[in-house]
């Protein structure tokens, strides 16, 4: 998984996504507001003879300027037409502001784009507890609204920051009773956190780096990490974390009860922004 944030210009993207779709990625991580959709889409046409489009799981996000019912529709059709990539394989609505009606009438706007075939799965990026809770609710009205069951929409995946110093236990069960897929960004805590004693330790019984045992606990845990790099190298190491497993103590031992994101933090919002 390639995420393209923080945001990488079109013109490095192409050449970034290239390098990972040859080095054996297939999920690459875009939204509108890194204004790379163009770029990653360009790669992947680049490579269709050898990568087919349908091995590719392409991600975009509906940026919060455009979180409305006619925003998003707006949005899903300008990624596409950015893109011309046939289809959308899972768009997000990247932040939970604007409001309740305008996250009702983005959400609406996602459904529909499903039932076009414009997108195949939909999801949330950065909605704490109570945006979720409200979500379901959204869910519910719209599907006595439309007709009944799922006419709602499938709330399929959710991404947040998660790492041992930001593991959000809350948001991640209210995900597992649900069935929700959770996808883990800046799990590497942007090399904040490199020489962190437990995870040095790690890295060192093991003969890897301590991005790579990040990566590992984040597979361990469930979760789709989402390693971001523009630099080859560490592209190539952060895919090579399949040769080695962390024990549950050590998995265990390497979370925190702190909560230090490195990003943004809209899962804090009010329900009113």
């Amino acid at each position: 998984m390639l995420p393209l944030t923080p945001p990488s210009p079109a013109r490095d993207a192409q050449a970034v996504v290239a390098h990972a779709l040859t080095t054996g990625y297939r999920h690459i991580d875009s939204a509108a507001a890194y204004r790379n959709e163009s770029g990653c889409a360009a790669a992947i046409h680049a490579l269709s003879t050898s990568t087919p489009r349908s091995q590719i799981f392409f991600t975009s996000k509906v940026p919060t300027s455009a979180m409305s019912y006619p925003g998003a529709k707006a949005q899903v059709d300008k990624t596409l037409s950015l893109t011309g990539l046939g289809y959308i394989d899972l768009m997000l609505l990247h932040a939970p502001y604007g409001g309740s009606s305008a996250r009702k009438g983005a959400w609406k706007a996602l459904v529909e784009a499903v039932e076009e075939g414009k997108v195949r799965s939909i999801g949330v990026s950065n909605y704490g507890v109570h945006h979720l809770d409200e979500l379901e609710g959204h869910i519910a009205e719209l599907e006595a609204e439309r007709g009944g069951k799922g006419k709602g929409g499938v709330l399929s995946v959710g991404q947040w920051e998660i790492h041992p110093w930001c593991a959000r236990k809350d948001i991640v069960a209210w995900c597992e009773a649900r069935g929700v897929a959770v996808e883990a960004y800046c799990p590497l805590v942007r090399g904040e956190r490199w020489g962190e004693p437990v995870l040095k330790r790690l890295a060192g019984k093991y003969g890897k780096s301590e991005a790579q045992v990040l990566v590992r606990w984040s597979l361990q845990k469930g979760y789709i990490p989402l390693p971001k790099s523009v630099t080859p190298k560490r592209i190539d190491e952060n895919a090579k974390v399949y040769d080695f497993e962390l024990t549950e103590e050590e998995v265990d031992e390497l979370e925190t009860d702190e909560y230090e994101p490195v990003c943004w933090d809209p899962n804090t919002s009010p329900l009113a922004n």
